[in-house]
């Protein structure tokens, strides 16, 4: 018998998330939540996804435009064995007690701070550490980002410090009130709060963040400098390291992929999802080893990369895969992912 997720909050994420669940050979998605009616409540409707309203949304205002409602967000949840929450920032904090009140397993979003949840999660850092916890959350994208390259790294060769200044996008594509327009805007929190929250998975890390704003929508890139316990033997030897790991894509030279607009032509041509790169992506050339110091890019879709987190998520704390490795490789096959 499959498990029956709902998602309550069809946005950027939660559509993502609801497509992703429905593909699952093990979890079945029952229903998504919308507050109000616009595109996304349409398309959950011609997707046959069942739709449920949540929070101050009114049945009627959904019927008045032609969309079906199958009943409110409490009737939704006595319905289901898991929840993920992906509603806006803050409001998932509000949403726990519901889920509580049902005594439902919650999934929650990297917007939310971490102690709304048991534990933070990233597939790749802690899964066994999150097997059978009734609340996860899973990380913000730069951090899911982060989280993964050091689950290469550490295993491998250790790491002694590690400095990374994010570039940040301004605000994903569908967005048309966020800034800058034309600037670039420091983040005056030194370090940023990335750091502490890859700490969350990997506790003892010693990490020092810094971000910048910048007037993109197309993804994040990190620049990172990483001090490592033990010298790998090439730079060859660390690309291989990511080429071999799930979730990572490693863009050749001849493949002339000069930053994150050719990235996400390669998405589009691929065609996953939404046209998403849900992977980290590295460039060979954009990497370089000098002793045990390794500088290297990596590119991070803040729209899709934490999606297949949030799959793994539910596995973990449902106990529906004995580990890790064993929970990516279901959900990536499911997804498309590591394939060419």
């Amino acid at each position: 018998m499959k498990v029956r997720v709902a998602i309550n909050g069809f946005g950027t994420i939660g559509k993502r998330v609801a497509d992703a669940v429905a593909k699952q050979p093990d979890l079945e998605l029952v229903g998504v939540t919308k507050t109000r009616p616009n595109f996304e409540g349409r398309r959950a409707s011609e997707k046959g996804y069942r739709l449920f309203v949540a929070g101050e949304g009114k049945p009627s205002d959904f019927e008045a435009v032609g969309l079906r409602i199958s009943g409110t967000v409490e009737e939704l949840l006595g319905q289901v064995d898991v929840v993920v929450d992906a509603s806006p920032d803050q409001v998932g904090r509000e949403n726990r007690k519901l889920y509580e009140r049902f005594g439902i397993p919650a999934v929650f979003q990297g917007g939310e701070k971490a102690d709304v949840a048991e534990a933070s999660f990233n597939a790749l850092g802690n899964y066994l550490a999150c097997r059978g916890k009734r609340s996860l959350r899973v990380v913000s994208c730069n951090t899911t980002g982060l989280a993964r390259a050091a689950s290469v790294l550490l295993g491998r060769w250790g790491i002694d410090h590690w400095e990374v200044t994010l570039v940040r996008r301004a605000a994903d594509p569908a967005e048309s009130k966020k800034g800058p327009l034309n600037g670039i805007v420091p983040t005056f929190q030194l370090p940023s709060h990335h750091g502490p929250d890859v700490r969350t998975i990997y506790p003892d890390l010693t990490i020092a963040t810094t971000a910048v704003v910048v007037p993109t929508t197309l993804m994040h890139v990190h620049v990172n400098h990483v001090r490592l316990r033990h010298a790998p033997r090439d730079a060859e030897e660390v690309i291989a390291a990511f080429r071999a790991s799930p979730r990572f894509h490693v863009f050749a030279p001849w493949e002339r992929v000069e930053g994150t607009p050719q990235v996400m032509e390669y998405a589009r041509d691929r065609g996953i999802g939404f046209n998403d790169m849900m992977e980290n992506v590295i460039w060979h050339d954009g990497l370089r080893l000098d002793g045990r110091d390794l500088y290297f890019f990596q590119a991070i879709h803040q729209e899709s990369i934490v999606v297949p987190e949030n799959i793994d998520a539910i596995r973990a704390m449902l106990d529906l895969a004995p580990n890790g490795p064993a929970s990516v490789a279901i959900t990536d096959r499911a997804l498309g992912l590591g394939v060419p």
